[in-house]
């Protein structure tokens, strides 16, 4: 008999990636999203579920008998109840590693466009002031070098690792933050969270989402910022306290670089979006993970979970 196979939110793996290859295993069934009250029935009669952030509960897993096996279209594992997979016999297998290098370069492209003033830049070419200013180039608004200044990491795993190869190329000096208290064989300086937020130019988070980094950054330890700091949240959403945050971008000059909310996509009410000096703050929406390569690498990784559990498993 061939497997159902059924992917639940096609939409956030992007369009241009070509899912075909999943049918050598079986009958692939592709929704673009998938609501709550949709997945019981797009489950219940599958043997495979490809799943990006569609939670999977155990009262689900429950009423699937044929189910074996979840592949997790990330690294992520929080929207599966492992422990009840693991009670039903459901193996549930997740891909790592694939986004290392797509989340670096993001990081990067949102501290340049903070840190060099690219928003403000492109306005003055776009209308015009550059040419009607007589002048070759325009120093209204300085901005500083990498090097020399000093970058804070919270969380050295593995993205946090390569930041810090990266930053020190540009000549940063690195010191970082274990979030786990565990980390403390790294070649750069190990800090605690307060003495770095304090004395770091830039500071980039590459952490999880664990009772001990929710609301890390908060209304306590913000103000230690330096003026005209940069902070990058790049790990998690709720690991910053946004209300917190919105308050403390508009008091003085910081500047913020989010890539992950609390609540995606993000709410017209979070206050991030009223806030007076829009120049101190770029959102994007949860993209550092996707470049092309990245996304390629998934499907890759999912593929080869599927090939994998298949030779394992009896037929």
């Amino acid at each position: 008999m061939k497997k159902q196979i059924v992917i639940l939110d096609t939409e956030t793996l992007g369009g241009d990636l070509d899912l075909s290859v999943l049918k050598r295993f079986g009958d692939v069934t592709g929704y673009t999203t998938t609501t709550t009250d949709e997945t019981l029935d797009r489950i219940q009669k599958a043997h495979i579920v490809i799943s990006n952030k569609v939670v999977l509960t155990e009262e689900m897993m429950q009423q699937c008998p044929v189910l074996e096996l979840i592949c997790i279209a990330a690294t992520g594992m929080n929207n599966v109840d492992l422990e009840a997979a693991e009670k039903l016999g459901i193996v549930v297998k997740n891909v790592s590693g694939y986004s290392t290098h797509s989340v670096v370069q993001h990081t990067f492209a949102i501290l340049f466009y903070l840190l060099e003033h690219l928003k403000y830049y492109d306005n003055v070419v776009q209308s015009s002031l550059w040419t009607i200013s007589g002048l070759f180039t325009d120093v209204s608004r300085p901005f500083h070098e990498i090097s020399g200044k000093k970058w804070g990491i919270i969380g050295m795993g593995t993205i946090g690792q390569e930041i810090a190869k990266v930053a020190t190329a540009f000549g940063a000096h690195v010191s970082y933050y274990s979030t786990s208290g565990e980390n403390s064989d790294q070649p750069y300086i190990q800090q605690p969270l307060d003495l770095l937020l304090s004395t770091s130019d830039i500071i980039s988070i590459h952490a999880p989402l664990t009772d001990k980094t929710y609301g890390l950054i908060n209304e306590t330890n913000l103000p230690l910022l330096k003026e005209k700091a940069i902070l990058l949240n790049l790990g998690r959403g709720g690991i910053i306290n946004e209300t917190d945050l919105a308050y403390e971008l508009d008091r003085r000059e910081i500047y913020a670089g989010l890539d992950v909310l609390e609540k995606e996509p993000v709410e017209a009410d979070n206050r991030l979006m009223q806030i007076s000096h829009k120049e101190r703050l770029l959102i994007t929406p949860h993209i550092a993970w996707t470049s092309i390569e990245a996304r390629e690498k998934l499907l890759e990784g999912i593929v080869e979970n599927i090939k994998q559990f298949l030779k394992a498993t009896p037929v």
